[in-house]
């Protein structure tokens, strides 16, 4: 065998991701790319994959790829003469339980928005469809037919054909020993044939700049040999095959979240699979280093399962196991893929699949490709971005306990702002202790523990008279499930019980709290929100923001590329502080910061929580030196109108310096960067210190802030006063995929010079055709008001205009300054104040009106002019 001394790009694996990333090289036009396994094609873990292709997510991303995906695989077999083994049977996903339906309604509202072809239909219509079930305890199911499922070696075979077809030369037997890396860039692999330890094996080096790891389990290994870390789990899971008993091939696959199981037909028979509560972990140093490596069967483990799926199919239980599959599957720290470029510049991973990578290898190839060879995907990859994670997913420990909580809830409803508890506490600020004493409820970002809210009067997380976090909701689940079924096609139309319009809580009740939203909004809340919200207007809040990801900038070149890299204009004066964007080549939004001119050649970025290990690397991409300094600073912030107040009893110095500006003061004993800016509408500042000073600080202001009024707050309280602020956030209202004029953020990029992504930028902004200075965006973020202050969106809700779907909700939530729930979503050019829309919130439609923004202090005086004070 004769391997090439030189390739543009080796993909490392030969499984369904490897083959397909090697095809969508190639389809764009790359060539001279190699791919190499250790085995055969297949042989590590794509082959014992069950091949469910379940097109519905609950990200937006991973529904494109699915979808993208399921589009690919048959034409496949047109485009390589090849069957991709694609059954287009369609699928069933199961409700049996109230907050089931209600998830599945959510979901389907979902589906809408994707433009995904499904159907809610009644427990009865399900067993219509297949006889099979035993449906009397089935409340609702959704009804996909663009489901189906894959022969896992017939698809991998074809994406090879396919690849082989435009050239990609494909090397099997051919074990990777080494990768070479120079000055931090990829620089090639080392390969050998024969067993490891044989005297004949042969060896190449194979010099390339880009390489793919893309060897499913074994992917944490493969990184290591360039001294790079891909967390990657194995965990072992088992599925079952039955004997022939007449199962008709065009069985729908069908999904039993509720009872953790999942089935379809194979050969005349039905294979089961589950995911079980105790999983347990390929503990080997070298996974997959044996081909078809499989487990001896644990039935008593797989006992749930079974038992489970016997009651859903009577007819198994005379059915004979036939063939059991205990097989490794590659999951992750948070259940999602891991793609993207590695630390190691032009090292690429494609792993970390958490059984369900089959179903959108189709959309990893595409996305890797068009990432490697254009810089940027089409879709928003933030969600399964190998830079999500920080330094702590070196440590085994954490990615193991992690990666297990992820497989043991796999199937469980995924509440948004539900807090897991699995390698916690981790990230702490200096003030966690004093957090402790006043009953914090804590949530946690990226390894961080931040305050949610605190529970008033300082009592425990817990021990409030609102229900606990994972608490049901209160409700007699019989009526609602009546009215909407037993004709579940009109559940978008009627609400279940306790869901719908009633006049009686419009208003906020006489006691001044905000009443509990209904549905999903209403599961993890507290009535202490709404008290830190108004105690931010009326006297002041303090808020811990140490988790803020810092980044800083510095050396000669810092300036000129921080012009190219930023939207917004940073030659400014030392001191001032600029709001901006990084954007790619398409205009998209790939970071949302603020830049703070330290010195003539330093600039301190602020980014969010999760962000700075990927805001990092795109400026280091770009050329410039940055360091991440988020664990040298605390930062406070302090907002309200008693602000001044409040830091001049403490503080010497001249706080009246402006709005947008910094300045270097000492508060108490503490020397302070106070920067004067806001995400939450109110007058104030950040505060930033040195680490070892942040609990002398914070004990400092809260000591300050009791006489006027001042009041701890957490997250929850800045979210809801961001969104009557109409601030937006990265990853929900903005993304790769909007630009700034789409997201009302125009002003923030500059008219006179240069920047990435601005040609597109200015392109994109005017429809086809149209060459006129003020030519606006085809679409546009807009803020909805909801009608029923009860019903609150969270995000990826529906939007109908006249009756027809159009969006969907980017964020949403309640706004207790202005007792008004709220809501954004992208409309269609042409959208006014004064509209009226519709937003499907878990099956209920409500009215809502389109609302010009802000909302609340429309001119920002609260924000730029100075309180009274008697310290001016």
């Amino acid at each position: 065998m004769k391997l090439p001394g030189s390739a543009r790009a080796v993909v490392i694996g030969g499984g369904v991701a490897g083959c397909s990333v090697a095809y969508h090289l190639a389809r764009l036009g790359w060539s001279e790319v190699i791919l190499v396994e250790r085995h055969e094609l297949t042989e590590g873990t794509t082959w014992h994959s069950a091949g469910f292709v379940g097109q519905l997510r609950s990200t937006v991303t991973q529904t494109k790829m699915i979808m993208y995906s399921a589009g690919l695989y048959p034409e496949l077999a047109e485009l390589t003469g090849l069957d991709p083994g694609w059954h287009g049977v369609g699928g069933l996903r199961l409700a049996t339980t109230p907050e089931r339906v209600e998830e599945s309604l959510r979901l389907a509202g979902a589906g809408e928005t994707y433009g995904l072809g499904l159907e809610m239909i009644s427990g009865a219509e399900a067993k219509e469809m297949l006889p099979l079930l035993r449906a009397d305890d089935v409340r609702a199911a959704l009804w996909l037919p663009g489901d189906g499922w894959l022969d896992p070696a017939l698809l991998a075979r074809a994406l090879a054909a396919g690849a082989r077809k435009l050239g990609v030369r494909i090397y099997t037997g051919t074990r990777v020993t080494g990768i070479d890396v120079k000055n931090g860039t990829v620089a090639g692999v080392r390969l050998a044939s024969g067993a490891e330890g044989s005297g004949d094996a042969e060896e190449w080096s194979v010099q390339a700049e880009t390489v793919v790891v893309a060897a499913g389990a074994a992917s944490g290994r493969v990184g290591r040999m360039a001294g790079v870390d891909i967390p990657v789990v194995p965990i072992k899971h088992q599925y079952v095959v039955t004997e022939p008993f007449g199962v008709p091939s065009s069985m729908p696959t069908v999904r039993d979240p509720d009872n953790i199981v999942y089935f379809r037909e194979e050969n005349a028979g039905i294979l089961v699979g589950g995911y079980i509560r105790n999983p347990e972990i390929w503990d080997t140093a070298a996974p997959l280093e044996e081909p078809r490596a499989l487990f001896p069967p644990d039935m008593p483990k797989f006992q749930e399962s079974w038992e489970s799926a016997v009651r859903r199919v009577p007819d198994l239980a005379n059915a004979e196991i036939t063939k059991v599959v205990h097989g490794p599957e590659a999951f992750t720290p948070d259940g999602e893929f891991l793609l993207g470029e590695t630390p190691v510049r032009g090292l690429w991973a494609a792993a970390g699949f958490c059984v369900h990578g089959l179903a959108a290898a189709g959309g990893v190839g595409k996305v890797m490709a068009e990432w490697i060879v254009d810089g940027s995907p089409e879709y928003d990859m933030f969600g399964m971005d190998l830079r999500r994670f920080g330094s702590h997913a070196r440590s085994a420990s954490w990615t193991r306990a992690k990666a297990l909580d992820s497989y043991s809830k796999y199937y469980d409803i995924v509440y948004p702002g539900e807090e897991r508890t699995a390698a916690r506490p981790l990230r702490r600020s200096p003030a966690w202790v004093r957090h402790v004493e006043l009953g914090a409820a804590f949530g946690e970002k990226s390894g961080w523990e931040r305050v949610n809210w605190y529970e008033p009067g300082g009592r425990p997380a817990g021990a409030s008279e609102t229900p606990p976090v994972d608490a049901p909701v209160t409700r007699d689940p019989e009526p609602g499930v009546r009215e909407v079924f037993p004709d579940v096609r009109e559940a978008h139309e009627v609400a279940p019980a306790g869901h719908g319009v009633s006049p009686d809580v419009r208003d906020v009740p006489p006691d001044g709290r905000s009443p509990r939203p209904h549905g999903w909004a209403g599961r993890i809340w507290s009535p202490a929100v709404r008290e830190e919200c108004l105690a931010t207007r009326d006297a002041a809040g303090l808020f811990d923001q140490t988790s803020f990801s810092k980044l800083e900038v510095s050396g000669p070149g810092a300036l000129e590329g921080l012009q190219r890299a930023c939207a917004g204009q940073i030659d400014r004066p030392l001191g001032s502080i600029v709001y901006t964007q990084l954007l790619n080549g398409r205009g998209g939004i790939e970071a949302d910061l603020t830049v703070t001119r330290l010195a003539d050649d330093r600039f301190r970025l602020v980014t969010g929580t999760a962000f700075g290990v990927h805001d990092a690397a795109w400026l280091r991409g770009r050329g410039l030196d940055v360091r991440d300094v988020t664990s040298a600073h605390a930062c406070y912030c302090l907002w309200g109108p008693r602000a001044l107040d409040i830091l001049g009893s403490v503080s010497g110095d001249d706080l009246t310096f402006g709005y947008m500006k910094a300045r270097e003061i000492s508060v108490g004993n503490v020397p302070v960067l106070a920067q004067r800016v806001t995400f939450v509408g109110e007058f104030g500042w950040e505060l930033y210190c040195p680490s070892e000073y942040g609990l002398t600080l914070w004990d400092t202001l809260m000591e300050a802030g009791a006489p006027y009024g001042m009041r701890p707050a957490g997250y929850r309280a800045i979210d809801s006063m961001r969104l009557e602020k109409g601030y937006r956030v990265w990853g929900m209202d903005i993304t790769p995929e909007t630009t700034p004029y789409e997201a009302g953020l125009g002003f923030a990029a500059a008219r006179d010079k240069d920047f990435v992504g601005r040609a597109a930028l200015e392109s994109a902004r005017r429809p086809a055709g149209d060459r006129s200075a003020g030519a606006r965006p085809v679409r546009r973020l807009f803020c909805l008001v909801l009608d029923d202050p009860r019903q609150v969106c969270l995000g990826g809700e529906p939007v109908r205009v006249g009756g027809l779907p159009a969006s969907r909700v980017t964020s949403g939530g309640y706004g207790h300054r202005v007792d008004r729930s709220i809501a954004y979503a992208y409309l269609p050019e042409g959208t006014a104040p004064g509209d009226r829309v519709e937003v499907g919130v878990t099956g209920t439609w409500v009215g809502a009106a389109v609302t010009a923004e802000p909302l609340y202090d429309p001119s920002s005086e609260r924000v730029r002019r100075l309180p009274f004070s008697e310290f001016r």
